[in-house]
């Protein structure tokens, strides 16, 4: 996928795989002798807010390594090819990261990724100006280049866009994509979800400061009940994190879910890049998105459930896409 020239490969791992600067988390040195190898694919960092937050992951005093091996905002059911996750992005804050300086020795292509979480619009727009203004500062002491990720379909944070119309929501997309394209000219990657009306999206792919779309984020508890039998899955209606918001549903039964959406995004005419995500698990999987329409897939929670096949898949996803 190349965006203004970068070449970001054909398959990008998902915000927040191997954390905020690729460093990964302590289960990922279990699973690397058994193939969890993220080489030949673009790392993408971990959401990052404007100020810190504290999120549902208790963090280490370092700000970014989570505090407990196996997380309570996290479930993990590896039977069902299933992750539902809470997390509600726990960090230390764009401040902190930037001048951390890991980003700046990074060496190849990749992505940042940011979400404004304020509770009205005014809010969220003011938080979108203070990130730019910070990531001009330090953009020019990047060694690699670097592309934008803006999350607009968190469904931990439970603040965003809330509305239910559909005008409204496309105009704040691509209200955000302006203010950041106005102070730093890269690429910019709206994150959204399958709930995105494809008629919003292509009004957003359509805007000259889209440079390509990323779906699909998690799922929220209880949505598209006609695609995704919850009780069946989990047992029952009450989601096991309730108490954190319900969370948001990775894995298997996104797939096909996520294919017909990229079908059907391409059908409405969006001719921009797509890359998808959600519920990869096999080789086999990466071909279903790409006759579907991807243009590139990501890996995300395979490094969870599988992740003695990411090396393969990435391999696959080089290969059908780069072929």
């Amino acid at each position: 996928m190349v965006l203004r020239g970068i070449d970001f490969r054909h398959i990008l791992g998902g915000s927040g795989t191997q954390g905020f600067f690729g460093e990964g988390y302590p289960f990922h040195k279990i699973l690397k002798p058994l193939g969890l190898n993220f080489e030949g694919s673009t790392f993408v960092a971990k959401t990052t807010t404007l100020r810190s937050r504290k999120g549902n992951l208790p963090l280490k005093e370092d700000g970014i390594t989570p505090a407990e091996f196996f997380p309570e905002c996290i479930k993990v059911y590896f039977c069902k090819g299933i992750i539902l996750n809470a997390v509600g992005l726990s960090g230390p804050g764009a401040k902190f990261l930037f001048e951390d300086g890991r980003w700046q020795k990074i060496k190849k292509p990749f992505f940042i990724s940011f979400m404004a979480v304020g509770e009205s619009l005014e809010m969220r727009y003011l938080e979108a100006i203070n990130f730019a203004i910070l990531f001009k500062k330090y953009l020019h002491s990047f060694s690699a280049s670097v592309g934008l990720q803006i999350n607009f379909s968190c469904p931990n944070v439970k603040i965003g866009l809330k509305t239910p119309d559909l005008k409204t929501q496309a105009e704040e997309m691509r209200a955000m994509l302006g203010i950041i394209s106005s102070y730093v000219p890269i690429p910019l990657l709206p994150k959204i979800n399958v709930l995105t009306p494809v008629e919003v999206a292509k009004e957003i792919a359509d805007d000259p400061n889209c440079d390509a779309l990323c779906i699909s984020n998690t799922i929220p508890w209880g949505a598209l009940p006609h695609k995704i039998n919850w009780k069946k899955i989990f047992g029952t209606d009450i989601s096991p994190l309730a108490h954190l918001g319900g969370g948001g549903l990775s894995g298997k039964p996104l797939l096909p879910i996520v294919a017909e959406w990229v079908v059907n995004a391409r059908k409405s005419g969006i001719k921009k890049p797509i890359s998808t995500g959600g519920g990869i698990l096999s080789l086999d999987d990466v071909n279903v998105l790409k006759d579907a329409g991807a243009s590139s897939v990501s890996v995300s929670s395979v490094a969870i459930l599988r992740g003695w096949r990411v090396k393969k898949i990435i391999r696959r996803a080089n290969q059908i896409f780069g072929g």
